[in-house]
């Protein structure tokens, strides 16, 4: 049996490349096709692998690799050239593109759908918006979303069978794709230590995300202003994490309790992690690694009471949650949020069963059925 692995674009790591990860640690033969491939920004961790890489990957003087949106338009045109006719089995890691390759008729496409095109769907307004491009080049793109949004309906219409990566995405693919989906939480690696001690903690929330408009960043940090108004350095906040919206951001920061990290390895990332007082997730996410991450750890973590967040944590057993999106409603979460009264033990033993082991056997579980 031949498998082909499917993915976006190899130019960023977060939570759909791990679990591209995953699944090549499945099937290590399976060639891996993608839009592009930056080895300098994703570092070793397809090293060795057989990556296939699209048209754009081949642009004249590198420009598919460093203006990568700007071919957009024809991202789609590029994942229909990729030719699978030699596979059985094509499983699609997609949050864009990927899930709209061609197959054969008896080749089985099952798609890991991390979420269904946010800036196609729910998002198109703010995505265009935030784009760090001339003006021109935004009148051309938003006139092309239209004709891109009809592809990806009937892009997901040649998927065989769905996976959602939480009930939020689920409940996504339904509306928009009109289409059944099974669920797989994705994976996360297990942090085997003992969770630390209450006296062996720092005295800083974090936040571990890439800075992009989304992600909501923006707003922890304004709130942590705040609070260096009222407090002083009493409340800190440790940001892990590079992007494009990074500049703008430090240049929001008013006081000396923000703290900007940069990119950290696997390692350093899980030594911060642990030793918060809690992790921070200000964004809403289709599912939300980062705070299961910090689960895993025994930090219990402040999220906002939408997506994947409501899927993942306990309320006021793995943490807590704020119910809107401002500076008044974070503040209060935080300043009423008592580290001392959370169970570090019970927050890790929760977050067991969203482990790497789980992810494999369920994925293994829907490659073996016999029906298309």
């Amino acid at each position: 049996m031949k498998i082909a692995l499917i993915h976006d674009h190899l130019n960023q790591y977060g939570g759909a490349e791990r679990v591209l990860l995953a699944l090549s640690e499945i099937f290590p033969e399976a060639p891996i096709y993608t839009l592009i491939y930056d080895e300098e920004k994703i570092g070793n961790l397809f090293k060795g692998k057989d990556i296939r890489t699209s048209f754009i990957q081949r642009a004249p003087f590198g420009i598919g690799k460093k203006l990568f949106k700007f071919f957009l338009p024809i991202m789609q045109q590029a994942v229909e050239t990729f030719d699978l006719s030699e596979f059985d089995i094509v499983i699609s890691s997609s949050s864009a593109f990927c899930k709209g390759v061609i197959t054969k008729t008896n080749t089985k496409h099952i798609c890991y759908c991390h979420t269904p095109t946010r800036y196609l769907w729910d998002d198109t307004h703010s995505y265009v918006s935030d784009l760090k491009i001339p003006k021109m080049f935004k009148i051309f793109i938003r006139s092309s979303l239209s004709k891109i949004r009809e592809w990806d309906y009937l892009a997901a219409q040649r998927v065989d069978q769905f996976v959602a990566n939480s009930k939020f995405v689920q409940n996504r693919i339904s509306k928009f794709y009109r289409r059944d989906s099974e669920i797989i939480y994705p994976p996360v690696d297990i942090y085997t230590k003992e969770p630390l001690k209450t006296d062996e903690l720092g005295d800083y929330f974090l936040i571990v995300s890439r800075l992009r408009p989304y992600k909501k960043v923006d707003l922890a940090i304004q709130t942590f202003n705040e609070l260096n108004k009222e407090f002083g350095d009493k409340y800190k906040l440790k940001i892990i994490g590079t992007g494009e919206y990074e500049y703008e951001l430090k240049k929001m920061t008013m006081g000396d309790n923000i703290e900007f990290l940069g990119f950290k390895n696997d390692d350093d990332r899980n030594y911060f992690v642990s030793k918060c007082l809690a992790f921070i997730n200000p964004q809403e996410e289709d599912f939300g690694i980062t705070p299961v991450e910090a689960m895993m750890t025994g930090r219990p973590v402040i999220a906002f009471k939408k997506g994947g967040a409501i899927e993942t944590v306990i309320e006021n057993e793995t943490g807590i949650f704020f119910e809107k999106q401002t500076i008044n409603d974070l503040k209060n979460a935080i300043l009423k949020f008592d580290y001392t009264k959370f169970d570090s033990e019970k927050i890790q033993k929760h977050a067991e069963s969203f482990s790497k082991e789980e992810f494999k056997k369920k994925i293994l579980e829907i490659v073996n059925k016999k029906e298309k």
